[in-house]
């Protein structure tokens, strides 16, 4: 079999099982929704010179002409933004955060509208759509409510007490360039964006093209939240072309994609020494201990594995069974499995959606037909549902998954997940952790004190105990980012916000200087300035 033949072929013995979710009568058609009006609209303020477009994943139609950037274009915004970004910063804190408290209350109110965006440029269902609300939603209340006191000048203890004032302050950094993914275009680009507005940032976004509507959405529904409207620039273009033009010109680069482009974000980050935020990919692992609540394991399974068709960073792809359970939860999961719902229509009903893209859809059917040509064994799916939409793929099961087999251990980001079964708890730690990534994980025990040892274990910026990656990513009080090969920084908290903010130290020294005086010479100033030390370290001074 020649490469090109394995990336395209199925395994002769897969049959399709997943039912088609029916499309409820009087659903909306894309002509409904990108409408020409809506198109005009959200393409207000781009700025591009040239001409491209974008495709919705369900049918492979065109949805948009859109403005494409050059890099003069880029650089236009750019001056625009910086322009702008002094006078946004000079409002007051409390004022930049009732823009996203308004933001907020928008875009619950008028979700429909977004979800029906994120279907049609990403081919998700509804449900894995309402995700990005929800995070952008909590996003928005907490930076809207928690900006002050993360941002408010803080007082320290000085180098002499009562003699040294010492105040902190967080100045914005000024034009954040910010480079948002495909995968989850509302949340990964608007989401990341709200913390540096409300410290005083001006924001350049460039959105992947073909889902460029609904970070454009998120743009209008800010404006009319009160942003003004040339503090949010969005640039559009080619990845290779306009995504290097952003990182020369921004004073702060964001980067959500694939760790490859990520190395080459922040090689053109530090050649400018400006600062640099990564979430990069993973291979993600989920551990099903001996004590685990089968039943509802298997249920979080699919949530873990297949929301998003898999195209989620955060998305398992590894799954290691204790063998004394194993076989009880294969059969469970592969059930659930089987039984989910495919469909594209913009409505409720559907467990998952499309792929995204034909690069996608080529990934998936290589790494499952190389899997099963060397041995393993399909335990659900293994098959292309082009009777539903170009790019829909069935949610697969593999089993007997062995190295070198390219599914073992290259991201697949598709709806395919591997069982692995273990019997020692301390070689399944290692075994989770022998990536070179570090973002996710989840562990399943009805034992709260075992689950939180085994997590404090493993390698990845974050876990889930009982879930696969919602608590961790929702919880935004908490930084969520990765370790190793899965990138720099972290989003969410207060990390999230002060990453766009430059720290300063202002001191003010009062009374007596720093130097003798009083008519101390070097040596008197030298002895009495031992002694105060001495004295600090005793009153325990920190």
């Amino acid at each position: 079999m020649t490469d090109s033949q394995a990336s395209t072929s199925t395994p002769a013995a897969a049959v399709g099982t997943n039912p088609v979710a029916a499309a409820p009568a009087g659903v909306r058609t894309a002509a409904d929704v990108v409408t020409p009006e809506v198109i005009a609209q959200l393409t207000r303020g781009v700025v591009g010179s040239g001409r491209t477009a974008n495709h919705t994943p369900f049918t492979g139609e065109k949805l948009a002409d859109l403005p494409q950037s050059t890099p003069q274009d880029v650089a236009t915004a750019f001056e625009r933004a910086r322009a702008a970004q002094p006078a946004w910063a000079a409002t007051s804190v409390r004022a930049r955060a009732a823009v996203l408290l308004r933001f907020h209350d928008l875009v619950i109110g008028r979700q429909s509208e977004v979800l029906d965006l994120i279907q049609l440029e990403t081919g998700k269902a509804r449900l894995h759509a309402h995700e990005e609300v929800q995070a952008v939603a909590v996003a928005a209340r907490h930076y809207g409510r928690k900006a002050g006191a993360y941002l408010k000048p803080k007082r320290h203890t000085g180098v002499v007490p009562t003699l040294t004032k010492v105040t902190e302050l967080r100045q914005p950094r000024g034009v954040i360039g910010q480079i948002a993914p495909w995968n989850y275009p509302f949340e990964l680009s608007v989401g990341d964006a709200l913390p540096a507005f409300v410290s005083g940032n001006a924001v350049v976004m460039k959105p992947d093209t073909e889902t460029a509507l609904t970070a454009l959405w998120a743009r209008d529904l800010l404006i009319e939240a009160g942003l003004p409207a040339e503090v949010f620039q969005v640039v559009l273009g080619d990845g290779p072309v306009v995504g290097p033009e952003v990182v020369k010109h921004a004073d702060y680069v964001s980067f959500t994609g694939s760790t490859r482009t990520g190395r080459e974000v922040a090689q053109g980050a530090a050649a400018r020494l400006v600062g640099v935020s990564l979430e990069l990919g993973g291979k993600n692992a989920m551990l099903v201990l001996k004590d685990a609540d089968v039943e509802k394991a298997a249920a979080g399974a699919v949530r873990a594995c297949f929301s998003s068709a898999g195209q989620l960073c955060i998305s398992i792809e590894r799954l290691y069974v204790h063998e004394s359970i194993a076989d009880d939860f294969v059969e469970r999961f592969a059930a659930r499995t089987k039984a989910m719902r495919l469909g594209n229509s913009l409505a409720y009903g559907a467990d998952m959606g499309s792929l995204v893209g034909e690069r996608q859809l080529e990934t998936v059917s290589r790494h499952v037909a190389e899997a099963v040509e060397k041995g393993a064994k399909l335990v659900a799916g293994g098959v292309a549902r082009p009777d539903i939409g170009p790019l829909f793929y069935e949610p697969t099961i593999l089993d007997g998954v062995e190295a070198p087999m390219a599914v073992c251990s290259e991201e697949t980001f598709g709806p395919v997940v591997s069982i692995y079964r273990f019997s020692d708890e301390d070689e399944v730690i290692d075994l989770a952790n022998a990536t070179p990534y570090g973002l996710n994980s989840s562990v399943w025990t009805k034992d709260g004190r075992r689950g939180h040892q085994v997590a404090a274990r493993l390698r990845t910026g974050t876990v889930n105990i009982n879930e696969g990656y919602a608590p961790a990513y929702g919880s935004v009080q908490s930084p969520m980012g990765g370790m190793k090969d899965s990138g720099l920084g972290r989003r969410h908290g207060s990390e999230g916000i002060l990453k766009y903010t430059e720290a300063q130290t202002v001191a003010q020294q009062r009374l007596i200087p720093l130097a003798p005086s009083f008519g101390m010479d070097d040596a008197k100033y030298a002895a009495f300035m031992s002694r105060s030390l001495k004295a600090m370290k005793a009153f325990r001074l920190r």
